[in-house]
């Protein structure tokens, strides 16, 4: 239901595909939830409905407020396509985490990790109602779905995604990407792609970079890599590239921790392979001796890595994935 207008933009309380207008790009403000003094707190829709009816694709960024590169890249999907041959519905929601974006901060009001409470509760706590609602008035109108993230502060990541490469169209929908690296990430973990794989909604998360920042390279590289997911699932005519052979399969990835606090060096760069026992991370004092050196447990490639060398005791040393 339209319920006002905000800066001549249309302020809707529920994404309605249908109600959007064929062979247009629309713009929308969701009214999603009230702040403390009563004030609306917006969400940013772009809507870009074909003349032929299809399916409807979501592409979602900003869910952690410190993670930009996903934002460029949706904006600038909606200039390159040509809406009067798209078949089926895209859907851009450029900033899904509206307060924290705006706060500069990484997790919501609360503290509490969106990504890690998903689809949240209708009658829960601050974040959980905000999940919930993201969840039940946006996503539910997608039949696909690709989200946007970057590496948290003081970390670097590879461009990598993680997908349940168990699915089918799921694993399509991955190795489209030509990204660096492919982890495996089965449903029920509590993310915004997680969630809609439960739904029954293929969905893939894009890591495409570091926080705080726009990255033209990594722009460029999710905007091929959703150019080819339309293509080949025939929203438009574009011609696909071709899959790359140089992408790493991962079965499973996890993070390698300090058990020491002092100055951090990590010594591999981003999608190097490791053996069992190579020195990856030297921990020093303050006064520059060597505390504590660490090996890799086991042969795997580099997907992010710290980069702050303040380390507390149990800071992330790296991101290793275990090949396939």
């Amino acid at each position: 239901m339209i319920t006002s207008t905000k800066e001549n933009i249309k302020v809707i309380d529920q994404l309605n595909v249908a109600q959007a207008p064929k062979g247009k790009i629309s713009r929308y403000w969701l009214h999603l939830v009230n702040d403390g003094m009563g004030v609306p707190t917006h969400v940013p829709i772009i809507v870009a409905r074909g003349t032929e009816e299809g399916k409807t694709v979501g592409l979602t960024a900003a869910v952690h407020g410190n993670e930009l590169n996903g934002i460029p890249v949706i904006q600038r999907i909606f200039r390159e396509i040509d809406v009067t041959k798209l078949k089926g519905t895209i859907v851009g929601v450029p900033v899904i985490n509206v307060p924290s974006l705006l706060r500069k901060k990484r997790r919501f009001l609360d503290g509490v990790d969106l990504n890690h409470i998903m689809p949240g509760r209708a009658d829960g706590t601050v974040s959980q109602v905000y999940a919930w609602r993201i969840v039940e008035r946006i996503v539910k109108q997608f039949d696909f779905l690709i989200d946007l993230h970057t590496a948290s502060n003081g970390r670097v990541n590879s461009y990598y995604i993680r997908a349940d490469m168990e699915d089918e169209t799921v694993k399509k929908m991955a190795l489209l990407q030509n990204a660096q690296i492919i982890v495996h990430n089965p449903p029920s973990d509590g993310t915004l792609r997680g969630t809609a794989d439960e739904m029954g909604i293929p969905a893939i998360t894009l890591e495409v970079g570091n926080p705080n920042l726009f990255q033209k390279g990594m722009i460029r590289e999710g905007l091929t890599g959703i150019h080819n997911f339309l293509g080949h699932f025939e929203f438009t005519d574009c011609e696909v590239e071709e899959e790359s052979d140089d992408t790493v399969l991962c079965k499973k990835s996890y993070w390698i921790y300090t058990d020491v606090g002092g100055l951090l060096a990590v010594h591999p760069k981003v999608t190097n392979l490791v053996r069992k026992g190579d020195l990856i991370a030297t921990v020093r004092n303050i006064f520059g001796d060597v505390v504590k050196e660490y090996f890799a447990p086991e042969d795997g490639v580099v997907i992010g890595k710290s980069v702050s060398p303040i380390n507390q005791t149990g800071a992330r040393i790296l991101h290793l994935g275990i090949l396939k």
